[in-house]
C-alpha cells in the first residue's frame, strides 16, 4: 500500500445552466453525462480517464484566473474541432522549452480552460 495519491478524481465547478453545459463538455471533449441514481443535483461527465463535476448555482461568481487544464494529443486536429463547433481560444502560444503549446476556452458559464498540447511528452 502506499501513501501517495494514484490522480484527481474528479473536480468540481458551478453552473447555471445544468443541460447547457452537460451539452458544451459533450460536443467540445467528447464526455458522456452519468445520471446518477440519487437525487443529487450535481451533473456527472466523464471521459473515462477524468470526471468533471458541476453543482447548478442560480448565479455565477467570477472565477478568473482560476482555471483547469486537458491535455490535447492532436493540436491542430483540436483547435480544427474548435472552429468547427464555433468556440475562440486566446492565441496559441509555443513553450520551446518542453515543446509544448498551449492556449485557453471559456465554457458558457465563462469557467476558463488551458488547452495544452506536449509535443514529446513522456508517458
Amino acid at each position: 500500500m502506499s501513501a501517495a495519491p494514484r490522480y484527481i478524481h474528479h473536480v468540481n465547478f458551478p453552473t447555471t445552466d445544468p443541460d447547457r453545459t452537460a451539452e458544451w463538455y459533450s460536443k467540445v471533449f467528447g464526455m458522456k453525462r452519468i445520471m446518477p441514481k440519487s437525487n443529487t443535483r450535481v451533473v456527472l461527465m466523464t471521459r473515462g480517464n477524468f470526471d468533471l463535476h458541476f453543482t447548478p448555482v442560480e448565479e455565477m461568481e467570477r472565477m478568473a484566473p482560476y482555471h483547469f487544464a486537458v491535455e490535447v494529443d492532436d493540436w491542430d486536429d483540436f483547435l480544427t474541432h474548435l472552429q468547427e463547433l464555433g468556440i475562440r481560444h486566446t492565441r496559441p502560444v509555443r513553450r520551446p522549452e518542453n515543446q509544448s503549446r498551449f492556449c485557453y476556452i471559456h465554457d458558457p458559464d465563462h469557467t476558463m480552460i488551458e488547452l495544452v498540447h506536449h509535443a514529446k511528452r513522456p508517458n
